[in-house]
């Protein structure tokens, strides 16, 4: 499948704003299943981008303007050409003593421990358990935990905000997908699967079935052995597949 993203952002300022410091987050990585085809990064007021790659492996722009302005518009156009997942290929018999190979311990610790919106907390530990027992699989325990947060939570916008805590989410037991993929982190990390924070697009299709599609979309990668990194959407309860960016 191939697909064209276009995303803009618009900033307007009450006064003008000097030394202007941002980066960016727009072009998507490659992978197995997903090949960026075309990328192109435009800011006005014009000004020189620069292209990296951070520490995670994510491609970053850094852009700085130091003269006076009101307004500043950031494009993308981004096309991919994505893959279909085998899920056949999928190992759905590994456990976590299969974590333990020193290669895969070394790529997946920092994926088991707290972040700033991420912390460890004891019913979201206790409830990971209670929805996991029982099971040895981790791609098992994996969509059990990511269909009880589909079941369990309610899709609302503006009752939460980026700076909405794991903790305050899974009281509130309702939100947007930013705080759904927090809660899935959460209740990964605290029985021992390796989960990160996935953001970037949905194709929604003709159908309009799917959620959150109408704007960047964000759901977890968890580390599955001789698989590596799978997207599952608790949004949505499927899995990252080709209609993912």
């Amino acid at each position: 499948m191939r697909l064209s993203v276009l995303h803009r952002t618009t900033f307007h300022y009450p006064s003008p704003v000097t030394h202007s410091v941002n980066t960016l987050h727009l072009e998507p990585r490659t992978f197995p299943y997903q090949k960026t085809i075309g990328a192109l990064i435009r800011v006005m007021p014009a000004t020189r981008v620069r292209r990296f790659t951070d520490l995670f492996q994510n491609i970053t722009h850094h852009f700085e303007l130091p003269a006076a302005h009101m307004k500043l518009e950031i494009e993308s156009r981004i096309r991919v050409h994505n893959l279909p997942l085998d899920i056949q290929q999928v190992s759905r018999d590994a456990t976590l003593a299969d974590y333990n190979d020193p290669s895969i311990r070394e790529q997946i610790w920092q994926y088991l421990q707290e972040s700033r919106w991420v912390s460890r907390h004891p019913e979201v530990w206790r409830q990971a358990v209670d929805i996991t027992q029982g099971m040895s699989s981790v791609y098992e325990k994996a969509r059990a935990l990511t269909a009880w947060i589909n079941k369990e939570f309610r899709y609302e916008a503006g009752v939460t905000s980026v700076n909405t805590h794991l903790e305050e989410a899974f009281q509130m037991r309702h939100g947007v997908c930013q705080d759904f993929t927090h809660v899935l982190l959460g209740l990964c990390r605290s029985v021992d699967i390796p989960a990160r924070y996935a953001s970037g697009y949905l194709y929604n299709g003709p159908r309009d079935t799917l959620v959150g599609a109408q704007a960047s979309h964000a759901w977890a990668e968890i580390y599955l052995p001789s698989a590596g990194w799978i997207g599952f959407d608790p949004t949505n309860n499927t899995l990252a597949d080709e209609r993912y960016v």
